[in-house]
């Protein structure tokens, strides 16, 4: 088994469009995988087609005293999903609180509890981005970390100003064609960033489409260019992090 955080250098990077289409991907290499949703925007659980409407979630069952092992949902036979829950106006407003950081502070146990119980070859945790004691804790549980990131200034000035995991790399999601800007940091990245993946994903309408359809983007465009290399990033994490236990 490997568990595999995803983590934006900064919000709005496309992490969980990202973790939802590597999901994907892998099942359809005939992995077993579980997403776990890390991020109190409760965001990852729309492009399986939950329920707007659905509040259900791990820490929202934390909170109310509930059994976190309720929140999980099935999506195909080789995929499951963990929503984080929908959080209420008060709650968001204190969500970096002592009382809130206890609760998030649990998620840890519960990567270690599904770690343990090995029904999944993959597990990967869609990791809001920010430095809490509560999200190092999580990302210290990873055997890996893939550091999502585009190609602009702002992930620029942060790539040399902020300390990337150590058991991290880079990814580059978002990069379009025909951008004078992103080529030349893209360049600029593959002389400076040792950690940088030997892949990107590119700009793609699919990626934008697919929450809206509530699909991970291979499922609703299997034909697409960031699904095609969804595909390749599923291949590459196969062959380089696959080992890092999974079930005999």
């Amino acid at each position: 088994m490997t568990i595999l955080g995803l983590q934006g250098l900064r919000g709005g990077v496309g992490t969980t469009s990202v973790a939802a289409a590597l999901g994907w991907a892998l099942q359809t290499l005939g992995e077993s995988v579980i997403i776990v949703d890390a991020c109190p925007d409760n965001l990852l659980r729309l492009f399986f087609n939950d329920a707007l409407h659905h509040r259900g979630g791990w820490a929202r069952a934390l909170i109310d005293g509930g059994d976190w092992r309720s929140a999980g949902m099935r999506y195909t036979s080789q995929i499951d999903f963990l929503p984080f829950g929908q959080l209420t106006p008060a709650e968001r407003l204190h969500v970096h609180s002592d009382e809130m950081a206890s609760v998030l502070h649990k998620l840890t146990g519960i990567v270690t509890t599904l770690q343990h119980l090995n029904h999944y070859q993959w597990i990967l945790l869609d990791i809001p981005h920010g430095f809490t004691p509560w999200t190092q804790s999580l990302i210290a549980a990873c055997h890996h970390v893939l550091t999502v990131v585009r190609p602009d200034a702002n992930c620029h000035i942060r790539l040399h100003q902020q300390v990337m995991p150590a058991n991290g790399r880079v990814l580059i999601n978002d990069l379009r064609i025909g951008s004078q800007v992103q080529d030349d940091l893209y360049r600029v990245w593959l002389e400076s960033q040792p950690q940088i993946l030997p892949l990107v994903i590119h700009r793609d309408e699919a990626m934008a489409e697919c929450l809206a359809a509530k699909q991970p983007v291979g499922e609703y465009r299997g034909d697409a260019l960031c699904a095609e290399e969804m595909v390749t990033l599923a291949n590459w994490c196969l062959l380089h992090y696959a080992q890092a236990g999974k079930p005999s």
